[in-house]
Parts: C-alpha cells; sequence; structure tokens
C-alpha cells in the first residue's frame, strides 16, 4: 500500500471529489466584478448596435463590445440610436420603458425574427426612460434576461 505522508492512496482519492466539489460551489457562491454588467459612458449622436440573443450582446460602441446586458449611461437632451442588427433566429424586438413599465415616447420596435433598419430606434436621453428590453419572448422568456439599465445624466 502507497503512502502519502499520513494518508494511503485510497483514502487521498475518496478525498478529492469532495474536495473538487467545494471548490466548484465556492464560485457559484462567492460574488466577483464579472457578476456586475458593464457600465458605458455613451457619447452623444451615438448608434448602440446589440446582438439579440438570450442577452443584449454588446457590439458597438467598443465600451459596450461582447458585454450582455450592459449599464448605458447617457447624456440627457441629447440624441442616440439604439437597437440590433444580429439575432438568434427567434423574434426580438426593442423597447425604451420607464419605471412604471410603459413604453417612453412609443419607443418600441416590431417583434421580428429579422433584424433590420426598423430594429433602430432614434430617441431623445429623457430622464424617464430606465430600461431597454426585448418583449418578444412571452411570458415563458425569463424576466430580465434581455434587459439593460439606461442611466440618463
Amino acid at each position: 500500500m502507497v503512502v502519502l505522508g499520513d494518508i494511503s492512496r485510497r483514502r487521498a482519492l475518496r478525498l478529492v471529489p469532495g474536495a473538487a466539489a467545494t471548490s466548484v460551489l465556492a464560485g457559484c457562491f462567492g460574488s466577483s466584478e464579472d457578476d456586475e454588467p458593464v457600465r458605458a459612458e455613451i457619447e452623444p449622436g451615438t448608434e448602440i448596435v446589440f446582438r439579440a440573443t438570450s442577452n443584449w450582446t454588446g457590439k458597438a460602441p467598443e465600451a459596450i463590445a461582447g458585454a450582455d446586458n450592459p449599464t448605458l449611461v447617457l447624456t440627457e437632451g441629447e440624441q442616440y440610436t439604439i437597437g440590433w442588427d444580429e439575432g438568434d433566429g427567434r423574434v426580438h424586438n426593442m423597447e425604451l420603458r420607464g419605471s412604471d413599465e410603459t413604453y417612453v415616447e412609443d419607443y418600441a420596435t416590431p417583434v421580428t425574427p429579422d433584424p433590420g433598419e426598423e430594429q433602430f430606434i432614434e430617441f431623445e436621453a429623457l430622464p424617464e426612460i430606465e430600461v431597454y428590453r426585448c418583449n418578444g419572448h412571452g411570458p415563458s422568456h425569463p424576466q430580465g434576461s434581455q434587459e439593460g439599465t439606461i442611466v440618463v445624466e
């Protein structure tokens, strides 16, 4: 029998799965900076472009590229364009909403599986705008999974 210090090889092998599970669970329950969405200050006049999947994945500008549901910091009263030009084959739309869950200024696009020019909204950054969201999946879509925060300063 091989002995490693005071532990036999057989005993060491029995401990490995428990140690592995503990290290995996520690990563699941701990918080990290990766849990926080990217927060990006967006220059006035910018076209904000996403890929529509189960999240809004940023494509442009560079500050949000690759980020899921980034927080967009906009300048009050300035003009922006927001939308999506690539999807996953499911239906999506883009909506700008306030805290009372209503559209702000009717800023919403039609629900469609095909992105295009109609999936972009030109808008003025108003303090009432608090989220950008897809509402095309109905009740089976996890709430908030394709939603990001807008901060108007």
